[in-house]
């Protein structure tokens, strides 16, 4: 059994969905299990249909331009108008409407994750039914029925006895089976999500449960790279990790694998692959246990639009245990997730993640007990396995609001 995860970017367009098959024809035959991601940027324009709706209350005329852009990939990928594919998305289309119309629920998570998982839905029906049309079979599965998990929605916890119990009885492994990625339910059926960018972990959790041979996630990059593209110039490509290099740099943000993917895998010691969907017989990066990396070379790491918070006690005591305790019961209770600290005798610095939008409250609670200043909209640079021209380079031009060293990395806080 191997596992194939396709990006949205490796589905955006009908380009995309038919290099599906092309990576398929030439990985070989054999049982695979895909998960595939929303099509291109679908799961941000949901985004802006639920805070529509939510403004609203009303089918927001947003909804509209994602119908469209599906209907026209469908259309580019299917001669006949008359295939089943065209009235099972209008069916998918029809069911996110009456939610819309019918939902009583305000809460913001909930209706997130009732929202968001069309764009899972809809990509892996079109893919199914395009593969199949190709005289590729495919048997589309719900991935719901399979992964369950707590009632925290938008960042649900993996119930793994029930997950592993029902992928043993109720999947068909010597078939190509389609899923999609993200998305999974609770004990009420409720859709939940495992996160932005969950489908690597989706891949993982089903590799995990049916002890794959391997998982390859299918990028729109030669593989895991040094930098990220977007954000630094000439980055190098990682020809190889072990799963805990791999974690920390996930842990420190690299965007090309999931922070929760790593673990089932490491468990079992299931390799990961990352490699370009569009030239699929490249080797691409390779996960798993042996070299910490190779070539061991500099790795950038930045994650923005986070907060800075200062904390000193009201009576200029220590920032002892007790202090710091009630801290991060706080962070806790308001969701926030802690990227960077720095404290001394006096006074403690954080630098979070504001995700769940409860800054306000956190501050207002913290400020009842502390001297609080805090600074939105700040970045978080790390650097892996640094030397003095890597740190030179990443300093320069830069405001630096704060700065840790440990023996291999090095992070800085910069106002954006």
């Amino acid at each position: 059994m191997k596992v194939f995860k396709f990006g949205g970017a490796s589905v955006k367009d009908a380009a995309g969905v038919r290099n599906v098959q092309n990576v398929l024809q030439q990985t070989g035959n054999g049982p695979k299990l895909i998960v595939i991601s929303a099509m291109g940027k679908t799961t941000n324009a949901l985004e802006i249909v639920v805070k529509d709706y939510l403004f609203s209350k009303e089918v927001p005329e947003s909804l509209q331009a994602i119908e469209d852009s599906h209907f026209l990939n469908l259309e580019a990928l299917f001669q006949n108008t008359n295939h089943q594919v065209f009235g099972k998305v209008h069916q998918l289309f029809r069911e996110l409407k009456n939610f819309l119309q019918h939902n009583k629920s305000e809460q913001y998570d909930f209706v997130y994750d009732q929202v968001i998982c069309y764009g899972e839905l809809l990509s892996t029906t079109i893919v199914s039914e395009y593969l199949n049309s190709q005289q590729l079979k495919t048997n589309w599965i719900d991935a719901r029925k399979f992964i369950k998990t707590d009632s925290v929605y938008r960042d649900a916890a993996v119930d793994w006895e029930e997950t592993h119990e029902a992928i043993l009885e109720h999947l068909d492994v010597d078939q190509v089976n389609i899923t999609q990625g993200f998305i999974a339910s609770d004990a009420n059926n409720f859709t939940t999500s495992l996160g932005r960018e969950g489908s690597d972990y989706t891949a993982a959790i089903f590799a995990y449960c049916l002890n794959a041979e391997e998982v390859t996630i299918w990028k729109d990059v030669p593989g895991v790279l040094n930098a990220d593209p977007r954000e630094f110039k000439d980055p190098e490509l990682l020809q190889q990790l072990s799963y805990e290099e791999a974690i920390e740099l996930a842990f420190y943000g690299a965007s090309v694998i999931h922070p929760k993917t790593l673990q089932p895998l490491q468990q079992k010691e299931i390799p990961l692959f990352v490699k370009p969907f569009l030239n699929p017989q490249e080797e691409g990066t390779r996960v798993g246990k042996g070299e910490l990396i190779f070539p061991k070379i500099p790795c950038f790491i930045v994650k923005k639009d986070l907060v800075l918070i200062s904390l000193s006690t009201l009576d200029f005591s220590f920032m002892v245990e007790e202090n710091i305790s009630e801290v991060f019961r706080l962070f806790h209770q308001y969701q926030m997730k802690v990227d960077l600290i720095q404290n001394s005798a006096i006074s403690f610095s954080v630098c979070v993640n504001n995700k769940f939008n409860q800054l306000d409250k956190l501050i207002q609670h913290l400020k009842a007990r502390f001297k609080v200043s805090f600074l939105p909209g700040v970045s978080l640079f790390t650097i892996r396995h640094f030397n003095d021209e890597a740190i030179e380079k990443l300093e320069k031009d830069k405001q630096i609001l704060l700065k840790q060293l440990t023996h291999n990395t090095l992070q800085i806080v910069t106002r954006d």
